[in-house]
């Protein structure tokens, strides 16, 4: 199988930067990759934790066909060990009994059945999925389908590139943009998340998350670096500043909405697109960077086109960076 090893007895997984070495019977970090008799095993390829029609802005996704359906699949298991997961009941934890598995054409049929026109890898970690996940992508393109990544960006960059070339369009996870966060907290470094952002805003629609934590990632100095390190890649790029909430091991009181607010402005002096998440906002709003007309207006997940035609912002005209 792709992307594994052989040391010395061991078998090393070449997937994502851990290189998790593993001896017999032993899996790693993320639950879901073993040692199987020196072969690597995939005990829970196709056991999903989730399938679900959701609006594509719960990714979220602002600017790639806003007011669509996405058919959303989870998994189980993840590569980082984050405690304040939000979804830590399939991240951080394996079924102890698999009851069945779904095969990625049985996924595409039902994707085809539904009124959508992408499907959604996302919930917990679906790079950790990555053999499952290229064999549904590249059938549900085949069949016209898009195909959506949500992910941590922890993926070396050889498979990355293979991964990406059967995606339309990605939001990643930059959790910080600081070494000792992903270090200390979540179990991992941030040079090979920039790495991945870097690689995947050249090739497909990208959009950008960062779940802001009182007293670790919501410094003004640490929202300039990040919005730097975007808008010197695009200044399109869409940047989600999403407010924790208190789960898993954290129990920290929530963000203050204020906090958000703050640090929005502050990243919107080099991006265009910044927006609040979990805050209740109706600050969603799209507006043309030319003009400030506003193009696409929300309301929770009610979505209307209210300055786009033709692919153009109806007051001005400048031409509107992504696909509606």
């Amino acid at each position: 199988m792709a992307y594994t090893y052989q040391r010395k007895g061991r078998l090393e997984c070449l997937l994502c930067p851990h290189h998790c070495r593993l001896s017999e019977g032993e899996v790693g970090i993320c639950k879901v990759r073993e040692n199987r008799q020196g072969q690597l095993s995939l005990p829970y390829y196709g056991v999903l934790s989730a399938v679900a029609n959701d609006p594509i802005e719960k990714k979220p996704l602002y600017h790639f066909y806003p007011g669509s359906s996405i058919l959303s699949v989870g998994f189980y298991g993840c590569s980082f060990h984050c405690p304040f997961c939000q979804n830590y009941q399939i991240a951080q934890y394996t079924p102890e009994r698999v009851e069945g598995r779904v095969e990625p054409e049985e996924l595409v049929r039902q994707a085809l059945s539904q009124d959508t026109k992408s499907i959604a890898y996302t919930y917990s970690e679906p790079t950790v999925h990555f053999e499952w996940v290229m064999e549904t992508a590249r059938i549900a393109r085949s069949k016209g389908l898009k195909n959506v990544l949500v992910s941590n960006g922890y993926l070396n960059p050889q498979p990355a590139a293979e991964l990406l070339e059967v995606m339309d369009a990605a939001n990643i996870d930059l959790k910080s943009f600081r070494e000792e966060f992903y270090r200390n907290v979540v179990g991992g470094h941030l040079a090979p998340v920039l790495a991945f952002i870097r690689q995947a805003a050249a090739s497909l629609h990208l959009e950008v998350t960062t779940l802001i934590i009182p007293a670790y990632n919501d410094t003004e100095a640490e929202m300039r670096e990040i919005s730097s390190f975007l808008a010197e890649l695009d200044p399109n790029i869409p940047l989600h500043l999403s407010r924790y909430y208190p789960a898993y091991r954290f129990d920290a009181p929530p963000t203050k909405a204020d906090s958000i607010f703050a640090l929005r402005k502050v990243a919107r002096q080099r991006l265009n697109y910044v927006y609040p998440g979990n805050v209740g906002s109706q600050e969603v709003t799209t507006y043309c960077p030319g003009c400030g007309a506003a193009l696409i207006t929300r309301r929770g997940y009610r979505v209307e086109n209210r300055g786009i035609k033709d692919g153009s912002c109806l007051a001005c005209g400048r031409p509107v960076d992504f696909p509606v």
